[in-house]
């Protein structure tokens, strides 16, 4: 029956998965060259014997969302935060990152992270009054309840969709470039805005490899090793920097149950290979059309000010040295990750020389 249970695990990340990919969809991100992403992850799992899949992150999509004015811009923030996170994946600077800049740092740009999530969270609540507050409502009643991301993000974005299509008439129309089974090739270019969006963007990878790598691998009661996770760094450089020119949408290092399965490298490659399929055969925009992207707000509001705020601002502010994790998690909130982290790594090594408790 393991297979069975591994099913299970994978179909449940699936579930998680969805939504997400609508808020990709919402972004212009598009479908068909996503799916290579999920196959190449696929394979390199199973290669590998790697235990941590890949899929859409809320995290990157808002991120890389709120910092590019348009598609171009995205895409190319993709791609060049790709490259950097390809050059510290295959060169192992992961861990020595964060080695120096410690715990408390990461976990304070971490729960800035959050702030940011449940800043985006209102906003988009703000877009659809009535569809925003009920997904809120749901999602927090049912974190509540249930203390599981998984039913969360379920029925709050299924009934503030059944609110809206069924009491607003809510239809959309994906633009053409979403749902083509064509590959549209995106030439990127550089700007301050750009340079600024991949690095903020290749920070919060640095964290979310980690903590997200680190949860994870220790579900299979294995301690995951620093070339566990430079590979699942290179792994997922590597499938956004192919498809993010051609338009498709980032996928990332997620807290996957499929770790907790009887067989989790299989259960992880059945859930990307799921997440391959309903991409191809363009079932995610048949879905989106009734999904508006208000009904994630919810989600991303319980995401980011109840399970990743609170535990990473306790990590952050939990030692005697809390100045710069605390400035960290401001700069990171106000600005963004790679503000955060500067600054961070300025006043590292600025403060000692003047004498000054970090």
């Amino acid at each position: 029956m393991h297979w069975f249970q591994d099913f299970i695990a994978a179909i449940s990340v699936v579930l998680n998965g969805i939504p997400q990919g609508i808020l990709a969809m919402s972004l212009g991100f598009a479908v068909f060259p996503t799916t290579f992403s999920f196959v190449f992850a696929s394979a390199v799992n199973g290669t590998f014997g790697s235990v941590a899949p890949l899929s859409f992150q809320a995290e990157s999509l808002a991120l890389t969302g709120g910092l590019g004015k348009d598609m171009r811009e995205r895409v190319s923030i993709v791609f060049f935060g790709s490259v950097i996170m390809a050059f510290i994946g295959f060169s192992g600077m992961l861990t020595k990152i964060v080695d120096f800049m410690g715990a408390p740092i990461m976990a304070g740009m971490m729960a800035g992270v959050g702030i940011m999530l449940s800043r985006i969270a209102i906003n988009m609540a703000k877009d659809d009054k009535q569809v925003g507050i009920i997904s809120i409502l749901v999602a927090g009643l049912t974190y509540i309840l249930t203390q599981d991301l998984i039913w969360t993000i379920a029925l709050s974005v299924i009934l503030s969709s059944c609110y809206a299509r069924f009491v607003q008439n809510y239809e959309q129309t994906l633009p053409a470039h979403i749902t083509a089974r064509k590959f549209t090739f995106y030439k990127p270019k550089m700007s301050f805005n750009i340079l600024r969006g991949a690095l903020s963007l290749a920070c919060l990878n640095i964290g979310a490899n980690i903590s997200y790598g680190l949860i994870t691998g220790s579900m299979t009661g294995i301690k995951p090793n620093p070339v566990d996770l430079n590979l699942l760094t290179s792994t997922q450089a590597l499938a956004d920097m192919g498809t993010s020119l051609l338009g498709g949408a980032p996928v990332e290092a997620i807290i996957s149950v499929t770790a907790s399965a009887p067989e989790p490298v299989i259960a992880g490659i059945m859930m990307m290979l799921m997440m391959a399929i309903i991409l191809f055969t363009g079932w995610l925009p048949k879905i989106g059309k009734y999904v508006p992207s208000t009904s994630i707000a919810g989600f991303l509001l319980v995401l980011g000010a109840v399970v990743i705020f609170p535990a990473d601002a306790a990590t952050a502010l939990g030692g005697t040295q809390i100045i710069i994790p605390a400035i960290t998690l401001v700069v990171t909130a106000i600005i963004d990750p790679f503000a955060g982290l500067l600054i961070a790594g300025i006043l590292k090594f600025l403060l000692p020389v003047v004498g000054f408790g970090a």
